[in-house]
C-alpha cells in the first residue's frame, strides 16, 4: 500500500523513519476531508463498518446510501440500523472510531502507541477545518472571519427546526445571492422572522461582489443529487427493460451543478411517498 499509493510516507516529515505512522496520519487526513465533504453535501453513507471504509479516503463500498431530502441531523438512511449508529450527524465520530481500529491493526508495525495516537490526532484538526471551509464556500463567504462558525450553525439549526429541503435551500440561496428574489428562500422556513434575522447577519458578511459570490455558490451547491425517489423510479423502469431514467440520472450526477432544463422535475422537492421508502443492506 505504501509503495503503490503513499510513497511519501517513506520520506521525511514528523514521522520520519516510521512509514507506518506516517501512513496512518495520511489515511486519517484523507478520511477527514472525505467525511467533511459528505457532511457539507448531505451524503449519508449508511453502513460505515470498518470494512466499508477506503484506505485511500474514497467514497466506496456503500450499500443503502442516501442524500438528505429534509435536513434532519439524526437521519438514519439504513432501515437495518435500528440503533442509529450510522446516522448522518454521527458519521464524523464513526469515521474517527474506524481510524482508531485501523491504528490498532497497524500498531504491531508502528511499534509505538504514542506515535499511533499522534497520527490519529490529525483527524481532529483536519475535519473541522475542511468542513468549515466547505460551509463557507456554500455560503459564498470569502476568507475566514470571526463569527462564521456561528453563522453556519445558526442556519443549520433553522434548517433542522423547519425540516427544510437541504439541496433546494442551498441552490435557492445561491440564486438569491447572485441577484435573484429572496422569497423562494424565505418561503422554505416556517419561522420567517427568525430566518430574516439570520439573513440580515449573512448579508452583512457577504463580499461586495455578490454576483461573483453567487456564481461560486452555484459551483459547490448541486442542483441535482441522487435522491431516493429518483433511484426508485429508475429501478422500476429498468425492471421493465427501459434504461431511459438510469441513463438520465447518470448524465445528471456527472454534471450536478449544471441547469439541465429538460430535467427540471428532478431538482424539485421529493413526492410525499418518498418518505416511506426503506432501504437496507438487503435492498
Amino acid at each position: 500500500m505504501i509503495d503503490r499509493f503513499y510513497p511519501e510516507c517513506r520520506q521525511g516529515g514528523r514521522f520520519a523513519g516510521n512509514a507506518y505512522a506516517a501512513l496512518l496520519e495520511q489515511v486519517s487526513e484523507r478520511t477527514a476531508a472525505m467525511v467533511a465533504q459528505w457532511q457539507a453535501v448531505g451524503f449519508c453513507h449508511g453502513v460505515m463498518n470498518t470494512d466499508n471504509m477506503s484506505i485511500l479516503g474514497l467514497t466506496i463500498d456503500y450499500g443503502p446510501f442516501q442524500f438528505l431530502d429534509a435536513f434532519i441531523p439524526n437521519h438514519i438512511c439504513n432501515h437495518s440500523d435500528e440503533s442509529g449508529r450510522y446516522a448522518f450527524n454521527r458519521q464524523p465520530n464513526v469515521a474517527y472510531w474506524n481510524l482508531f481500529c485501523l491504528g490498532q491493526a497497524l500498531l504491531p508495525l508502528i511499534e509505538n502507541q504514542e506515535l499511533a495516537l499522534a497520527a490519529l490526532e490529525s483527524y481532529k484538526t483536519v475535519f473541522p477545518r475542511e468542513l468549515e471551509g466547505r460551509m463557507r464556500a456554500k455560503l459564498g463567504l470569502v476568507g475566514e472571519q470571526e463569527g462564521d462558525r456561528e453563522l453556519v450553525e445558526q442556519v443549520l439549526q433553522q434548517l433542522a427546526a423547519g425540516r427544510v429541503d437541504y439541496p433546494v435551500f442551498w441552490r435557492r440561496l445561491s440564486k438569491f445571492v447572485g441577484g435573484g428574489p429572496v422569497d423562494p428562500v424565505r418561503d422554505l422556513f416556517p419561522d420567517r422572522e427568525r430566518f430574516d434575522g439570520w439573513l440580515r447577519q449573512y448579508e452583512e458578511r457577504l463580499p461586495d461582489d455578490r454576483g461573483g459570490a453567487g456564481a461560486g455558490m452555484l459551483r459547490v451547491n448541486p442542483k441535482y443529487v441522487l435522491r431516493n425517489h429518483l433511484c426508485e423510479l429508475a429501478i422500476r423502469q429498468a425492471k421493465l427493460m427501459d434504461m431511459t431514467e438510469v441513463e438520465a440520472l447518470l448524465r445528471l450526477v456527472q454534471a450536478p451543478f449544471d441547469e439541465h432544463p429538460e430535467q427540471e422535475d428532478k431538482a424539485g422537492f421529493p413526492p410525499d411517498w418518498a418518505a416511506h421508502i426503506e432501504i437496507s443492506c438487503s435492498s
